[in-house]
């Protein structure tokens, strides 16, 4: 449904976006289930610190838990570790795992690459330090949803054979800059993310710089053999669709183990929306089995 006034989404001026965004958590996510431990920290990074905020899951074993690092979406632009902190601890219960949720700096203020550099600072860090954090430095994962998928599985990528990632989540990924698919074209209008909103949020994130880089567009990437094996979740009404179902086909032509999983009748940002809608709930317990049977 359109608006009845104001102006479209992708003329709101980022400021007043990132408000909106963590006033709608309070309606659309809802309060967040319990953990067991909640605690933030900060990761020291050449250009800055980078928020990290972990979650430890509700579990009766003493043992180290796997460790998966979270990246949330928002177009590179907005969001938050807070606008996503009832997400993360559902899925922390629902995979049994440390969470890790990652405050990477975002775009005006810092575009490409600087949310990818923080994303990378903070795995290598969470890899090489998940011993202290009560973590199985075995048992790693990395995860993340729309722009944050599209972090994650840069991330994966540009650390094959440095950290041995298990698997790759990715929660309708945005994989290529060239915003030309069919489902652009047939979702691109009032099914919430508009192909408007999202040539804005790469135009921002970019800011002037190539968006056919495979470090931009992992869709691009050249060679994907060893990265991580992926779950690639898609919204049927989504205009990212088709790139992320064509990226999980690129990972299988590499011989990368993809599974894809499309919820039908979704649209882009469900993911997040526990408080309003069933489906939501599914598919965090449908990423939490993948990712407890990956981290066994």
């Amino acid at each position: 449904m359109r608006a009845v006034a104001g102006p479209p989404a992708h003329e709101v001026p980022i400021e007043q976006a990132r408000a909106g965004h963590e006033a709608e958590t309070v309606h659309l996510s809802g309060p967040g289930e319990p953990v067991a431990e909640v605690r933030d920290i900060e990761v020291e990074a050449p250009s800055c610190s980078i928020p990290v905020r972990l979650y430890r899951p509700e579990t009766r074993s003493a043992a180290p838990l796997p460790l998966v690092a979270y990246l949330h979406g928002g177009g590179w632009s907005i969001g938050s570790i807070q606008s996503f902190d009832t997400l993360v601890r559902a899925l922390a219960n629902a995979s049994g795992a440390m969470i890790a949720s990652i405050g990477y700096r975002l775009a005006p203020e810092h575009p490409f690459p600087a949310g990818l550099e923080d994303s990378l600072c903070a795995v290598r860090w969470l890899a090489a330090n998940a011993r202290e954090l009560g973590a199985d430095p075995e048992r790693l994962a990395i995860a993340g949803d729309s722009a944050g998928g599209n972090l994650a599985t840069v991330v994966a990528r540009r650390l094959r054979g440095e950290v041995g990632l298990r698997l790759q989540v990715l929660i309708y990924p945005v994989t290529d800059a060239g915003c030309n698919t069919s489902t652009y074209r047939d979702f691109g209008e009032d099914h919430g993310l508009t192909a408007a909103s999202m040539q804005r949020f790469w135009n921002v994130y970019l800011d002037g710089a190539d968006g056919m880089h495979p470090d931009a567009s992992p869709l691009r990437a050249g060679d994907l053999g060893g990265s991580p094996p992926a779950f690639v979740l898609t919204a049927e009404c989504d205009p990212l669709r088709d790139e992320g179902e064509a990226y999980a086909e690129a990972l299988r032509e590499a011989g990368v183990p993809a599974e894809t999983r499309r919820f039908d009748g979704a649209i882009h940002g469900f993911w997040r929306w526990l408080a309003v809608t069933g489906i939501s709930r599914r598919a965090v317990d449908e990423v939490g089995t993948a990712l407890r049977e990956a981290l066994a």
